[in-house]
């Protein structure tokens, strides 16, 4: 493959708290961030300014999805509430709530129509996204859930929690399938790709693994601190990965041999704190990264 390289294109400000999540609009060239502040952010990349506070919220957000093919957009919150905004009408489609602690993951099975939450308390909940009842909820870990991955063909989906350990259940009845000892420390990253599970921890590592059985194929030692995001390009055969150490790395996809690292050190005007969050835009293909700066910047990933 061709050298990929990177430019920052745009640093937005205006949140006054850490940001936690990130997601981009399908349709249009905005996108979203939360996190300590009492609100949703919508943010136009074209004009590359604020838009509007799609809406206040009760409690920080950790999670944010667009459902496809709908104006949806699920948040999940440390209040253990789960909200579906409608983001043409800015309205609050439904509300639903888990037992207890916060949702730090949230996700739709676009082929069941369903939406998938999960958190503190290791327990996942689906709700149908036709009629909003709660259709499933079972235990997926004695312990608090950060992230999971669906798989692209939508049979299996992952989990990984603060034990370092993954869970990977059907989708058509959620039974457990296996589960897997991995990391030394907490899960925080999950990533589902046509060839195989990523997977990076608070331990920063990152584990390329098979999809059937969740062996390790390949480890690396990506970052200094926690790997807080995996990410694949939509175009070009890569990964990328964001870290509380401040820097964004990219890699090649199939052998994670690394192409570039982009940090402060490294002369590019990255975050000054962890970056948290990552997602790449689905409409303009740029990654977009939320940190605790309080600055979220937009990116141009590119061949030279």
């Amino acid at each position: 493959m061709q050298a990929i390289d990177i430019s920052l294109s745009k640093s937005l400000t205006g949140h006054q708290n850490p940001i936690f999540a990130v997601e981009g609009r399908l349709d249009t060239l905005t996108f979203f961030t939360a996190g300590n502040d009492k609100g949703i952010v919508e943010w136009d990349l074209q004009e590359g300014k604020f838009k509007r506070i799609l809406c206040a919220v009760p409690a920080s957000v950790y999670a944010l999805h667009m459902i496809p093919d709908s104006t949806l957009l699920a948040v999940g919150m440390r209040n253990g509430e789960v909200w579906l905004v409608d983001v043409l009408t800015q309205s609050l489609a439904n509300k639903f709530k888990v037992d207890k602690g916060a949702v730090f993951a949230v996700q739709s099975i676009p082929s069941k129509q369903e939406l998938i939450a999960i958190g503190e308390e290791g327990v996942a909940y689906v709700w149908s996204l036709e009629n909003h009842a709660l259709l499933y909820r079972f235990r997926v870990s004695d312990t608090t859930v950060r992230t999971m991955a669906l798989y692209p063909q939508q049979q299996q989906i992952v989990f990984g929690d603060k034990q370092g350990q993954l869970y990977l259940h059907a989708v058509d009845d959620f039974q457990q399938m296996l589960h897997k000892s991995l990391h030394s420390l907490p899960v925080t990253a999950l990533l589902a790709t046509d060839t195989a599970i990523y997977s990076g921890g608070r331990d920063a590592q990152l584990y390329q693994l098979e999809k059937k059985d969740l062996v390790p194929a390949r480890q690396v030692t990506p970052h200094m601190f926690t790997v807080y995001g995996i990410l694949q390009h939509p175009i070009y055969p890569i990964l990328i990965t964001v870290s509380r150490d401040k820097s964004i790395k990219i890699w090649e996809k199939e052998n994670l041999a690394l192409l570039k690292n982009i940090s402060l050190e490294k002369g590019y005007d990255c975050h000054r704190l962890s970056i948290n969050a990552a997602c790449i835009h689905p409409v303009s293909k740029q990654l977009i990264t939320v940190s605790d700066d309080k600055v979220v910047k937009v990116w141009d990933v590119f061949e030279v």
